[in-house]
């Protein structure tokens, strides 16, 4: 573990949008420094050089494992295209660094449970940037759920709509390319939802029917999904990757009340009457990568662990069986 007054030295694979993200909440922790950066683009580069100050003269690979191998780390950040993680996370851990990967952390639920007896062995801190975990409406909602005084959680219902199409596919990103992004929009913004619904109830999928679009694209669009759980309880869930608009919700139907996430708002019902709860009653808020320091320093654990991952990874390589085979699937063990 690191003390607060210990410097954590951070390097970062990939230099994208989202990573940039990143590295301005890790500028913003006090004692944390980015020494090395890595990305075969150099735009890329030039716009994380522009980004602060202190990253000017930032020492830069345009190989990942050679910054590895040649830079003093303490941890990387990984935001790359989803099919490089599970080499990244890997070669990350066998170089003992500690690692926050953004989601999904593999595309394959295999390489999953290959990371998570990696991480297990190593002893590392391992963190996924599923930041929901870390938003106060959702950690509300499980804690309400796993306190057993609502009852059981016996349906959900879930959706989620996004410009997705026409920006990923009409764009030609790598996201819309089966090589780079392991799957559509599922594998995308949709993991969000698939993660934090799991998360949320601890329910575990028995079984899995779904159907899928790819409008002629290389990956899926619109997914209309229905679970099983172990325990009897149902979920639908929906993800529209052509819409005109973000906009996501989910209501969560258990024995005593019913709850309903609308953006910052938790929307509870104990009977026909309609609570808001929003602000503070619902509790703190952060992000991942605050998360992940505090775990390197001992302070808290991380929130959204390769254990949840895992789930992640088994729940949607059976959607992509049963929309291939038109079949029920039962997810692997």
């Amino acid at each position: 573990m690191f003390s607060p007054r210990q410097t954590i030295r951070v390097g970062m694979i990939g230099c994208g949008g989202n990573a940039r993200g990143h590295m301005r909440r890790l500028l913003g922790i006090d004692n944390v420094e980015i020494v090395a950066v890595s990305d075969v683009a150099e735009a890329a580069v030039q716009a994380t050089r522009e980004l602060d100050p202190r990253l000017e003269d930032v020492p830069v690979f345009s190989d990942y494992a050679r910054m590895l191998r040649e830079a003093e780390l303490d941890a990387v950040e990984i935001s790359t295209p989803h099919t490089l993680h599970f080499e990244q996370i890997m070669a990350a851990l066998d170089a003992g660094l500690n690692v926050l990967c953004e989601k999904p952390m593999v595309c394959a639920i295999a390489d999953a449970k290959s990371v998570a007896a990696r991480a297990e062995q190593s002893g590392l801190v391992v963190g996924v940037s599923y930041q929901r975990h870390t938003q106060a409406p959702y950690r509300y909602c499980r804690e309400v759920i796993a306190s057993g005084d609502v009852g059981e959680c016996y349906f959900v219902t879930c959706w989620q709509s996004q410009n997705w199409y026409r920006r990923q596919v009409g764009g030609s990103t790598w996201r819309s390319k089966q090589e780079w992004s392991g799957g559509g929009q599922l594998n995308d913004s949709g993991s969000h939802l698939v993660d934090i619904v799991l998360w949320m109830t601890g329910l575990r999928p028995r079984e899995v029917f779904a159907y899928q679009e790819n409008l002629e694209a290389e990956v899926d669009i619109l997914s209309a999904i229905s679970v099983e759980f172990d325990s009897g309880a149902l979920c639908n869930f929906s993800v529209v990757g052509h819409a005109v608009n973000f906009h996501e919700e989910i209501t969560l139907f258990c024995d005593e009340c019913t709850l309903g996430i609308r953006g910052p708002e938790v929307w509870r019902w104990n009977d026909e009457t309609k609570q808001v709860i929003s602000g503070e009653e619902l509790g703190r808020s952060w992000d991942p990568d605050t998360n992940f320091i505090a775990a390197l320093r001992g302070q808290e654990p991380v929130q959204a662990t390769v254990a949840d991952a895992v789930q992640v990874a088994r729940l949607s390589e059976a959607v992509w069986e049963s929309a291939a085979t038109g079949q029920p699937v039962r997810p692997a063990d």
